[in-house]
């Protein structure tokens, strides 16, 4: 585990989220404006990315939203919202970042008249808004001798960016202003390329960005080559890591008609902003039963007898959904490793990424990747519900029952049962390849103790079929809410009683 990653580093991670892609204005052929392109501001459009750096493969999420168009604040605007998360064990270990940015756009220019943000962490709330003292429609459209089109923020700069026509070898230079600085940058389309990504294969156009006061090196970016001109991968390097910010999800939703405004203006809050996938995919809108939303996320210590310092971390998320492999499918994924003393005599870095129906929540796709201490396991399986048969990549076969769950995707099945007092369920789950039957049966309502809060919760025992069912001790304790989150898991294994405790509880029901 890399723990050389600063503060610093992080910020500038956001940096690249937010303000990777600018507005910019030509420096070609004496400096005029290049046209406005209203294809990237489709009203509902979803953007989700993934953030990898050096050896954390889930550093961080972002979500980027257009949520409406009508009235705001006495004008009318297009309505930008978007979210940026670190998660995994830069949010548990090293910088918990989780906030909400708002921008609200001329339709005619993109040129933001106000923004807002808020700052959340484990303790407090920090929020803050900007009004832009900017000329509306045709007036914000500068002549060519002025060759500057306003100022942006980092969130209408992501949009503002994607206007713009790219044409090959065309070089933009731009100022925008974000993270209380202004950043000077450079970009030059240099080609175009096939890039591919967890959701697919893109013809992307090629660019390559230059950034002033940033630690940022050889900084690319892959727009789609078409007109909506999706950011479907963004690449870096800081320090001695490299950094990769991929689309995890996109998706066009039913937009949302603003209602006329009451004045004075009421300040509008922002929320967290769900995910999405691949550029041009549209897929049907979410699904009102899940207990989670897309983006949730789920920070795990894991805890080896009665010591108080963690051992592991484990990280689960709901990434995104659209057409995954050919069809509907909610992309879910957990990683995994040991820390601290633990990860001296024992290394332990997993990662299982589940592809399952929106509506059962069966996966169609399993990948996993896991380093045990010398156990080295690179597998996917393609699972046929139909006829209870999982093919491996290497052509292995698995006969199973159908309605089978994968480790990923019982985590969260489980959270949609009903656990009313004294009601088993049975659920089908492969374990090492093989299945196995599992009993969920609630126990008792109890309060147990995260850290300083005390939670409702139901407590749950899970055993199996085997000749002794119960010879793991496995409970869990999910929260008596709508939600139903898991808040605890316990097991006995030859290392000792294991615990597991979610880490961070949300600060409101998503």
């Amino acid at each position: 585990m890399n723990l050389s990653l600063k503060l610093p580093i992080i910020s500038s991670l956001i940096i690249l989220l937010l303000a990777l892609i600018f507005p910019v204005f030509a420096q070609n052929g004496g400096g005029g404006a290049f046209p406005f392109s209203q294809s990237p501001y489709q009203i509902g459009e979803r953007l989700t990315y993934n953030v990898s750096y050096s050896n954390f493969p889930s550093a961080a999420h972002a979500e980027f939203h257009i949520v409406s168009r009508g009235m705001h604040h006495g004008r009318d605007a297009i309505e930008l919202r978007a979210h940026v998360e670190t998660t995994g064990v830069v949010n548990v270990a090293l910088l918990a970042i989780n906030n909400d940015y708002v921008a609200y756009i001329d339709p005619a220019t993109g040129l933001p008249f106000r923004s807002e943000e808020i700052a959340r962490d484990a303790t407090r709330l920090n929020d803050s808004v900007q009004d832009y003292n900017q000329p509306a429609g045709n007036e914000a459209i500068p002549p060519k001798q002025k060759g500057f089109p306003g100022t942006y923020d980092l969130l209408s700069a992501f949009y503002r960016a994607r206007a713009l026509p790219l044409a090959q070898g065309g070089t933009y230079n731009f100022t925008v202003r974000g993270e209380a600085a202004e950043y000077h940058v450079e970009l030059k389309v240099t080609g175009r390329d096939t890039v591919n990504t967890n959701v697919g294969s893109f013809n992307a156009i090629v660019t390559k960005l230059r950034i002033s006061n940033s630690p940022l090196r050889n900084v690319r970016v892959y727009f789609s080559d078409d007109e909506r001109h999706v950011p479907v991968l963004m690449t870096a390097e800081i320090g001695d890591g490299d950094l990769r910010v991929e689309v995890a999800a996109s998706e066009i939703v039913a937009p949302v008609i603003a209602a006329p405004e009451v004045k004075p203006p009421v300040a509008v809050t922002p929320g967290p902003i769900p995910a999405p996938t691949a550029p041009a995919s549209t897929v049907p809108t979410v699904n009102t039963n899940w207990p989670f939303t897309i983006g949730e996320q789920l920070n795990y210590q894991i805890f080896i007898g009665s010591g108080a310092t963690p051992m592991g971390i484990a990280t689960f998320q709901v990434k995104g959904r659209s057409r995954y492999f050919e069809r509907d499918g909610l992309y879910l994924t957990v990683n995994a490793q040991t820390t601290n003393e633990l990860s001296r005599v024992f290394t332990a870095r997993d990662t299982i990424d589940s592809y399952v129906d929106p509506q059962a929540l069966f996966p169609f796709r399993t990948v996993m990747n896991l380093l045990e201490g010398r156990r080295r396991l690179n597998q996917t399986l393609t699972i046929n519900q139909e006829t209870g048969v999982a093919t491996s990549d290497q052509g292995g076969r698995i006969e199973m029952p159908v309605g089978t769950h994968d480790y990923v995707s019982f985590f969260y099945a489980l959270r949609t049962l009903n656990l009313a007092p004294s009601r088993k369920s049975v659920v089908s789950m492969l374990v090492e390849n093989k299945p196995k039957t599992l009993f969920i049966t609630p126990l008792k309502r109890e309060t147990i103790q995260l850290g300083e809060r005390a939670v409702p919760a139901i407590a749950l025992s899970i055993t199996t079929d085997d000749p002794e069912p119960d010879k793991y001790q496995l409970r869990m304790w999910i929260s008596d809410d709508r939600r139903r989150l898991p808040l605890r898991v316990s097991c006995t294994t030859q290392l000792g009683p294991l615990r597991a405790d979610l880490a961070i509880l949300p600060a409101a029901p998503q």
